[in-house]
């Protein structure tokens, strides 16, 4: 099956995605760098993989914007948060997800590792998760908190699923979202986009890469 996008594509297909969830994407917000956080969400070989029961096309055509997020942020100074997706080997902690999904990602295998042009640096957080939300059954609430993180850049994959669970439950705790629409990525256009304009009429800003860099950066 052929990716629906890829990084050649991308720019041109991010235009046309964040056009059609216009006029849903109403809450504008500007990030305020000084309170932001960016959290990359389960960017782990098990998924980028093409040969992995898992893969996820989009997230290999996303990871220079990725890439260019993780920079902005580290230049200026604020948390990075990554997260990896992954089980016990005795399947201790998958419950229903043992059976939903084909393959699992372990805990301690080279699979499970971030993938390594994001790797994360000494003292950047990594958060451990066993469902969708980062949120669930972590301490990500309590490190935010104590850094008083008011703003969280969500990005990484699936977009659908981890991502938009994720964004969901920063929402309920009160948080600004912001979403690249071309930092995440899903399996298909169909769920990509729909999952785009979801959160953009439920709970987050739906933007660009470039736009978020630029105000971490302060160039906007």
């Amino acid at each position: 099956m052929e990716p629906y996008v890829t990084t050649e594509s991308l720019e041109s297909k991010a235009r046309e995605w964040l056009e059609g969830i216009r006029p849903f994407n109403q809450h504008e917000m500007r990030l305020n760098s000084e309170r932001s956080a960016l959290l990359v969400v389960d960017m782990q070989k098990f998924f980028l993989d093409e040969a992995s029961p898992t893969f996820t096309c989009g997230g290999l055509a996303v990871l220079p914007n990725v890439k260019l997020l993780l920079k902005a942020f580290r230049r200026a100074n604020r948390p990075v948060i990554f997260t990896r997706h992954v089980h016990h080997p005795d399947d201790l902690d998958s419950g229903i997800m043992g059976w939903w999904w084909e393959g699992k990602c372990i805990e301690g295998s080279p699979e499970s590792e971030i993938h390594p042009e994001l790797s994360p640096l000494p003292g950047e957080k990594v958060v451990l998760k066993h469902r969708y939300s980062a949120f669930y059954n972590t301490d990500l609430e309590t490190v935010l908190r104590c850094l008083k993180v008011e703003d969280i850049v969500v990005c990484g994959i699936m977009t659908n699923i981890c991502c938009e669970s994720t964004a969901r439950d920063a929402y309920y705790r009160d948080y600004r979202v912001f979403l690249p629409a071309d930092g995440t990525g899903s399996i298909n256009e169909e769920m990509h986009t729909a999952s785009l304009l979801n959160l953009a009429f439920s709970c987050a800003y739906v933007t660009s890469s470039v736009s978020i860099e630029e105000q971490v950066s302060g160039e906007q």
